[in-house]
């Protein structure tokens, strides 16, 4: 019995701090950053001391909980310099990208320097911006990314990506496919206007024109 007991109870806390992890994850990708911590314990199925004796800290939360993000961040600048044609390789890490912080909102702030101090988005968010840079410059050397293109470009590109919203997760990566497709044409030295992916819908339908006004005496 007394052997037991201390096993359930290392499994007990395994078990919370994943049911955290797991909220946290969902209301960050949905809420943002904003999500509060107390609505984070309450979908976990914890009281706040535990969430806090676990993480003191929403930066400490937000670091664990994007692991995977992060993870998923390098491995696609990675592939986009390993193409052997640099403006490929740019354009995958642009369509992924965008993907990618459109399936977690609270992800793109976390590593838009919500958390300055976190270590670990500050040096994934160095490796990224770096290894970019040194993409870019291999395609402006091919001719097909504009000359004037520079890293503030992509964080604009990120900002403007965070700001999609929609009523589900489906309309707002499908959306920010097509954004990516656009962004794309912009950063290309001579634009070819190539198909855009299928349009998400964001907005409510046009109203219909009204109705010609019929001839006088015409029976309508």
């Amino acid at each position: 019995m007394t052997d037991r007991l201390p096993h359930t109870l290392r499994s007990d806390a395994s078990d919370n701090r994943e049911r955290i992890l797991d909220a946290a994850r969902a209301l960050f990708a949905t809420e943002g950053l904003k999500a509060p911590m107390r609505e984070i314990a309450r979908h976990a199925g914890v009281g706040p001391a535990t969430l806090y004796r676990r993480f003191p800290t929403k930066q400490m939360l937000a670091t664990e909980a994007f692991t995977d993000e992060m993870r998923a961040c390098r491995a696609i600048v990675d592939e986009g310099r390993a193409e052997p044609d640099p403006w490929r390789g740019f354009c995958l890490v642009i369509e992924k990208t965008c993907e990618l912080h459109a399936r977690s909102r609270g992800f793109t702030e976390a590593f838009m320097s919500t958390f300055p101090d976190a270590m670990d988005f500050v040096a994934e968010r160095e490796y990224a911006l770096r290894s970019i840079a040194e993409l870019a410059h291999r395609a402006k050397d091919t001719g097909h990314l504009r000359p004037d293109f520079v890293l503030d470009d992509l964080v604009l590109m990120l900002m403007a990506n965070r700001g999609i919203h929609t009523t589900s997760k489906a309309a707002r990566v499908a959306a920010s496919r097509r954004f990516a497709a656009l962004v794309i044409q912009a950063f290309q030295a001579s634009p070819q206007h190539s198909p855009l992916p299928p349009v998400a819908r964001l907005a409510p339908a046009a109203p219909a024109a009204p109705a010609a006004p019929a001839a006088p005496g015409k029976i309508t």
